[in-house]
């Protein structure tokens, strides 16, 4: 998970110099994503734009869409958003998503005050964030019958669920039943009104428990460029990470799955970011390149494109 409020206060680490892998500007070129896009409203989705972070949102619904309107696919935060931004954006030819967390309670949320009894572990990277009991019902019903069809309500073209990855950590194994549960439910709620459900990380569990049947969608974070939360600073995944997070863009896609990769580089490193939209490609995933915030200082000017 990235572009939560409390990024904004990360102090970037310093400009070091790093040894980069320069990368073909051929290879930009030849790698074209063609994951079967299950709906026809991804049939012209070509570059996206992963907008949950501080800035995105600024200014009235016209700035908004002068911002994101160039993009075929935007995520942007659920509850933060505006009917009248999602719909200027949508008019733009922009698909919209609604960025929600499902797997984790966040602090800052209006509905924080009826969650907070299904709080787990507290995640040791975001202060104010704890994972969530998905295992109890309760829990569940507030999401699908209470906060999604809220997050609907302003015209989203579909839900962006985040953190459902956190079945995959051993101590959460009792969350899997409840998890699979509560993606089946939220794709019955999207579907039966016409509109998308995208996820994003934890391919392994998302097969093995079976919930990635019910995805449209899904977004692989740290392909290639990453955080490090300890050392706080940008770090380059090793050969191994990223031929792995490739075989899992790809097995997706087969899937019928549509298929986005996100990547997070020091600001100003041209390199980094060349191998990361390279390595997307290569896996037939449209690429995302920004800072660990996912702020707005750092949505291209130019949409990420392969070929």
């Amino acid at each position: 998970m990235r572009g939560d409020p409390r990024s904004r206060q990360h102090p970037l680490p310093r400009r070091a110099a790093l040894a980069l892998l320069c990368v073909a500007a051929g290879a930009l070129l030849a790698a074209t994503p063609s994951g079967a896009a299950p709906r026809p409203q991804l049939e012209g989705v070509h570059n996206w734009a992963f907008a949950i972070g501080h800035g995105m949102l600024a200014g009235d619904a016209d700035a908004v869409a002068r911002r994101l309107g160039r993009f075929d696919l935007a995520v942007i935060d659920g509850e933060s958003a505006r009917r009248r931004e999602v719909g200027a954006l949508r008019r733009e030819g922009t698909v919209v998503l609604g960025y929600l967390s499902v797997g984790t309670i966040e602090r800052w949320r209006s509905w924080y005050p009826r969650l907070r009894r299904y709080r787990l572990r507290a995640w040791r990277d975001w202060e104010g964030e704890w994972f969530a009991d998905v295992a109890r019902a309760g829990l569940r019903r507030e999401l699908v019958g209470r906060i999604a069809p809220r997050l609907l309500r302003k015209g989203f073209d579909g839900l962006f669920l985040d953190n459902v990855d956190m079945i995959e950590r051993r101590r959460h194994r009792a969350q899997r039943p409840g998890m699979r549960r509560l993606v089946r439910r939220l794709a019955r709620l999207v579907h039966e009104r016409g509109k998308l459900l995208f996820a994003q990380n934890g391919a392994r569990g998302m097969r093995r428990f079976g919930i990635a049947r019910y995805l449209d969608g899904w977004n692989r974070e740290d392909v290639t460029w990453t955080y490090d939360f300890d050392r706080r600073r940008y770090a380059r995944q090793s050969p191994g990470a990223i031929a792995a997070a490739q075989r899992e863009l790809r097995g997706m896609a087969r899937r019928g799955i549509f298929v986005t990769a996100t990547d997070y580089t020091r600001p100003g490193d041209a390199a980094a970011l060349a191998e990361a939209v390279a390595n997307a490609c290569a896996a037939r995933a449209l690429p995302y390149v920004s800072d660990v915030g996912l702020t707005a200082r750092r949505l291209p000017g130019t949409p990420l494109r392969c070929g």
